[in-house]
């Protein structure tokens, strides 16, 4: 009888953890095999600033940033849509990453961008990190003819206000490229 017990336990486990990982597949689990980039961060005087990186899961791209050496407080990050970054305005990496052709900002109810990432909050050593899921975004997309940049941004951003947030200037850039 025990041991008819012990053998259910074990079988009703194994399929709660198989119905956890079924969810996690949904909720934007890495894909086998799936294709990622990075982009090192550099500020306008070419000091390093940290990474940020894009990697295929179910349903979208998943970014992470993690900066260093940057002004602490709350700033805006972003994904914007070419892959240049000349200093020391990083103007050429242009405008947000919006395939979509949605308005800016995850509280506005026509947006958000597929370049709108959540913003990030840097500590007084100077380091931050931030990673956000963009359902639909697709690595073919952000990694396009003429490439995509990632972006740090002076001030935070306001979440709503197109076309920008609001954010101010650059900081900090970086070029994807596959990796």
């Amino acid at each position: 009888m025990i041991r008819l017990m012990m053998v259910a336990g074990v079988g009703a486990c194994t399929l709660a953890l198989g119905a956890c990982n079924e969810d996690k597949l949904e909720t934007g689990m890495p894909v086998a095999g799936g294709a990622g980039a990075s982009a090192m961060l550099k500020t306008a005087a070419g000091a390093d600033a940290g990474r940020a990186t894009a990697t295929e899961v179910a349903g979208g791209l998943r970014f992470t940033v993690d900066v260093s050496g940057m002004p602490a407080g709350t700033h805006g990050v972003h994904v914007h849509t070419t892959g240049r970054c000349d200093a020391p305005t990083f103007e050429t990496a242009g405008g947000h990453w919006n395939p979509t052709a949605m308005k800016h900002g995850s509280m506005n109810p026509q947006g958000p961008h597929q370049g709108d990432i959540p913003n990030l909050i840097v500590d007084s050593g100077g380091r931050g990190t931030v990673a956000a899921t963009v359902p639909g975004a697709t690595m073919a997309g952000l990694l396009d003819t003429d490439g995509a940049a990632f972006i740090v941004h002076a001030g935070p951003d306001d979440l709503k206000t197109d076309p920008s947030g609001n954010s101010g200037g650059r900081l900090a850039c970086g070029v994807f490229q596959a990796s």
